[in-house]
């Protein structure tokens, strides 16, 4: 009793000067050398916390453990020499840290107890936020866990805790003591036991609920070998934070110098939805610090909020009300909106001088100056979609487009060595020739250098007889070369040089209907890989049917049908809408042309001066369907993209209506 009387008083550490023992000592002091021996064996090793607490002075140890037994709590508050170990670092060897600490103590306490008793829990706790952040509203560690209470992002969501991209609450004060004080009353609810369920608070409740059914150990000093060294440290480092702060006024851990920060009344200011500017609204509120509401609202992640975002209330020092009542509310948002929606200034005219030609700049071609036009690029390679057929290989499919195998692998992602299952569709990027100038037609002479493309197949049932047709009264005649290509076939008349007159005068009858025939035919040539129709397989369902070729669920639907989107294996769908075009009359005559009747022949002067009048070509209509767009459009149709569908029609948006119809080609 008389020791403990006389140590109220910090003593003096001297653990390097060795003391004489005397037999009025009552206490055994362990003298430590100053410099230990060579051999490992000679002296004993200890951990560093039993070394901390051999050179802690007797005294001081039973003055810090009859204080912490003094402390009137339901927190953990046991004392042994991890404990001590971590009074040692707050009190002596990292002050600073506890300054720091304690000159954020008024700000956050009073909040904090405020909801601890809400929740009936030991008030002491507030000491668990020392702990996760020091305090720092702000604070993230370095596996994301945020805010004064660290959560983690699964946590945060279990609490109803909003993250986004402009709020995250786990920085709001407030909801966050709020959502630690739940958190912390169910983990009682699991534990009764406030060491478990600290530990529990930093390693989570499953870990230790199946490191305690591990060991059968129901007690954190029990479990103490067992658990993870943060874990481990937590529960000494809470007590020794709670006894430092308590007793900081004893360990002259106050001082002048601290700049101490206090509770502030606040106000709110309602955006109801509005774009606002903190650092303007900051000014609005004569603070001389343009970032000042940035500190009193640490959940907003940057300093504006745009227009349309949730009804949000910013906190504001309610000294600052009777500034922000002299102006109207309209006023107030005008002068805060954020940069990006301030109206900006005009760019300056350059004087124009006689005789001088300006260097076009933005503003100037804005007004009207004359610019070149811009020429596009004209794509360098065609996207064809190949449906694999039963025995074709990656060097068949490649061959066949002129491409490389390597290419179609890396394009498609075949792994080498795998065969190609029949029906999978492939990417092949095909070059595509360079379009060359076509140059008016003479009065006097056919245009040899117009080139007729005819597609090796042709997907349309109705025009593929009629164009082989055609083609065949073309190409007949012993001396026609045509070199047909797996993309193209290229025909030209020009080639076309019979041995006699008859073959000759008949080889100029059908140039004129052949031509026209091809033209038309190559109006209406969709994509050949993909198939029309398709065998509904065991597993398949509408949606993926759907999503595979582009289109939509409701889309196939109506091509089909359907009145649900059930599907059964060995049903056909079809994957095309009804064919419409303007004159079903004109198209019937060009597909099939009546035999021409005899004739005498007519010069090749005469049939060239006929050519520009026969070779217009014929449009191509689709007939919009119920879910269709200008993209899925532009799909269906080889070689057609959106901005052509739109110059086409003449659209100016991208939203088509059920019943339109568009011009898919010329």
């Amino acid at each position: 009793m008389a020791r403990a009387a006389a140590g109220q008083t910090l003593p003096q550490r001297t653990p390097e000067v060795p003391r004489t023992s005397s037999p009025d000592d009552t206490t055994q002091v362990i003298e430590l050398p100053l410099l230990l021996p060579d051999s490992l064996v000679a002296a004993p090793l200890v951990d560093s916390v039993r070394l901390r607490w051999l050179q802690t002075p007797p005294e001081l140890h039973d003055l810090v453990g009859d204080r912490v037994g003094c402390i009137e709590t339901d927190a953990p508050h046991a004392f042994n020499p991890a404990v001590m170990s971590f009074v040692t670092l707050f009190t002596e060897r990292n002050r600073k840290y506890m300054q720091r600490v304690l000159e954020r103590e008024k700000v956050y306490f009073p909040l904090f107890e405020k909801y601890l008793a809400k929740y009936e829990l030991p008030v002491d706790l507030k000491y668990l936020a020392v702990v996760e952040s020091a305090l720092i509203p702000t604070a993230k560690s370095h596996v994301g866990a945020t805010g004064l209470w660290q959560f983690m992002g699964p946590t945060a969501g279990d609490l109803r805790l909003r993250r986004d991209e402009w709020v995250d609450e786990r920085m709001n004060p407030e909801k966050s003591t709020e959502a630690a004080c739940k958190h912390l009353r169910y983990l009682y609810g699991v534990f009764h036991d406030w060491e478990l369920v600290l530990a529990a608070y930093n390693w989570g409740a499953g870990s230790m609920q199946r490191v305690m059914r591990r060991t059968g150990k129901k007690n954190f000093w029990d479990l103490y070998p067992y658990l993870p060294k943060e874990t481990r440290n937590y529960v000494p480092t809470f007590t020794a934070i709670m006894y430092s702060m308590k007793y900081a006024q004893a360990h002259q851990l106050h001082s002048p110098e601290l700049k101490y920060r206090y509770a502030e009344v606040m106000d709110t200011v309602q955006l109801n939805g509005r774009s606002v500017d903190l650092l303007r609204l900051s000014r609005a509120c004569g603070l001389e610090d343009s970032s000042a509401l940035l500190h009193y609202n640490p959940e907003l992640r940057r300093s504006w909020l745009p227009a349309g975002y949730r009804s949000y209330a910013v906190q504001v020092p309610a000294t600052a009300k009777p500034q922000l009542a002299v102006v109207d509310r309209a006023t107030l948002f005008d002068y805060c909106l954020p940069r990006p929606e301030l109206p900006q200034p005009l760019a300056p005219m350059m004087a124009r001088l006689n005789g001088v030609e300006p260097f076009p700049t933005r503003s100037m071609l804005a007004s009207g100056a004359p610019r070149e036009e811009e020429v596009e690029p004209t794509p360098r390679y065609r996207r064809v979609r190949h449906t694999v057929r039963r025995g074709e290989t990656v060097a068949a499919v490649a061959g066949r487009y002129d491409v490389e195998p390597a290419q179609l692998a890396r394009w498609n992602g075949l792994r080498k060595g795998r065969p190609l299952a029949p029906g999978k569709q492939l990417i092949v990027f095909v070059p595509m020739a360079t379009p060359a100038t076509r140059p008016a037609p003479a009065a006097g002479t056919l245009a040899a250098t117009s080139k007729l493309a005819v597609p090796t197949r042709l997907t349309s049932p109705v025009a593929k007889p009629a164009a082989a047709s055609q083609v065949n009264r073309v190409a007949a005649g012993p001396a026609v070369a045509a070199e047909v290509t797996p993309e193209v076939a290229a025909v030209s008349p020009k080639e076309i040089r019979p041995s006699t007159r008859a073959a000759r005068n008949a080889a100029a009858t059908s140039v004129a209907p052949a031509i026209q025939a091809v033209e038309a035919v190559e109006t209406t040539v969709a994509d050949d890989s993909l198939p029309t129709e398709y065998v509904v397989r065991k597993g398949d369902y509408l949606s993926r049917i759907a999503e595979i070729r582009g289109v939509s669920v409701k889309q196939v639907m109506e091509w089909n049908k359907l009145t649900s989107i059930t599907v059964a294996p060995g049903q056909k769908l079809v994957f095309a809408p009804p064919v419409e075009v303007e004159n079903p009359t004109a198209q019937a005559d060009t597909a099939a042309p009546a035999p021409a009747p005899q004739k005498p022949a007519r010069p090749m002067k005469a049939v060239a001066a006929q050519k520009p009048a026969l070779a217009e070509p014929i449009r191509k209509v689709h007939l919009v369907q119920a879910g269709d767009t200008l993209y899925n459009i532009s799909r269906r149709y080889q070689g057609v993209t959106v901005e052509q569908l739109k110059q086409l029609n003449n659209l100016t948006t991208d939203e088509v209506k059920p019943g339109q119809k568009l011009i898919v080609a010329r």
